[in-house]
């Protein structure tokens, strides 16, 4: 095992790719054991037309799911996925929300899509191989003229033995909202060690804020304005994204409107995530938790006995020569 970090490509599809109707795949790989930091994949693919996809790539991704050896430790299903918003995508929002370049388009100007993610792991697997599912989900090319061409998938393993946490995103909750103000609970994962780093909270809007104030009750005596959150999450600074009718470069913006992610500061899994929120409409959101927690990165040890086996030969001898009967 290198001591170092590590690329390992372990399985390429031509069969997890967008299409223009809206598909989901599952499918798994075997993946050497080691300190795995994260998974990092390469979508690679040529739209009927540049416009397919107005913005960013990952506004097509609808779903993502990563099981690792039966642990479920990235559970993203978005609120909304729309191939024509011009604008940053949900799913490359959070990402860039748990450390900037996790979410990237090359920007071509034209038809032909590369995008990469790098989703954090953070998990030792033991010497050996393990089994990694997934599942993908993508949101309809709506208005394209045909099939994505020359498509294919490409998933890596990063090891990296001087890893410091592990991250689990967890499954969403959802709760209805009104024109008022209303407590929300999330619920956070009881059999998942840590504390939570953060909340993505989404609506199925881009275009308006329908969620005006949050308040985090355990962290806040007061109801805090969406702006103030984009300031403390550091979304104010700028949002990144890649648009193909911008020339070489990226385009910025300083809200993703509909949703926002809310850093907690590890707050600890005492209690589930208790919130007041404040609305201009009634609908629906889910709160999304990101939980993280210390590790050393160091391989799992391969599967042990757990009784001893003491031998005597002395005891042995004596037992056998029946000199004690």
């Amino acid at each position: 095992m290198s001591q170092g970090v590590r690329y390992t490509l372990v399985d390429t599809s031509a069969a997890s790719v967008p299409v223009v109707a809206a598909a989901t795949y599952n499918a798994g790989m075997n993946i050497p054991g080691g300190a795995v930091d994260e998974i990092i994949v390469r979508f690679a693919f040529t739209l009927n037309a540049a416009g397919d996809i107005a913005a960013d790539t990952s506004n097509i991704i609808d779903s993502l799911r990563f099981v690792l050896n039966g642990e479920t430790v990235w559970d993203y299903q978005a609120s909304i996925s729309d191939n024509a918003n011009d604008a940053p995508g949900t799913f490359g929002y959070l990402l860039n929300s748990l450390g900037p370049g996790r979410s990237r388009d090359v920007n071509t100007q034209t038809a032909v899509r590369e995008y990469y993610i790098r989703v954090p792991v953070g998990r030792n697997i033991a010497p050996g191989i393990s089994r990694l599912e997934y599942s993908l989900g993508f949101a309809a090319l709506t208005g394209a003229g045909g099939a994505p061409t020359a498509a294919s998938t490409e998933f890596w393993i990063r090891y990296n033995p001087a890893m410091q946490t592990t991250t689990t995103l967890g499954a969403a909750t959802t709760a209805p909202y009104t024109a008022t103000t209303q407590q929300v609970v999330c619920r956070v994962p009881q059999n998942v060690p840590g504390t939570l780093a953060g909340v993505l909270i989404q609506t199925d809007q881009d275009a308006a804020d329908e969620i005006t104030d949050v308040r985090i009750v355990s962290q806040s005596d007061f109801a805090m304005d969406i702006d103030m959150w984009r300031l403390l999450n550091s979304d104010l600074d700028g949002i990144y994204f890649m648009d193909p009718a911008t020339a070489n470069g990226l385009e910025m913006t300083q809200s993703l409107l509909g949703q926002v992610f809310i850093p907690l500061y590890q707050l600890s899994l005492a209690d589930d995530l208790r919130m007041q929120v404040t609305a201009n409409a009634a609908n629906t959101l889910s709160v999304t938790p990101v939980l993280t927690s210390p590790i050393a990165g160091k391989p799992a040890p391969a599967q042990t006995q757990t009784e001893s086996v003491p031998t005597n030969i002395a005891k042995s001898v004596l037992a056998s020569s029946g000199a004690q009967n």
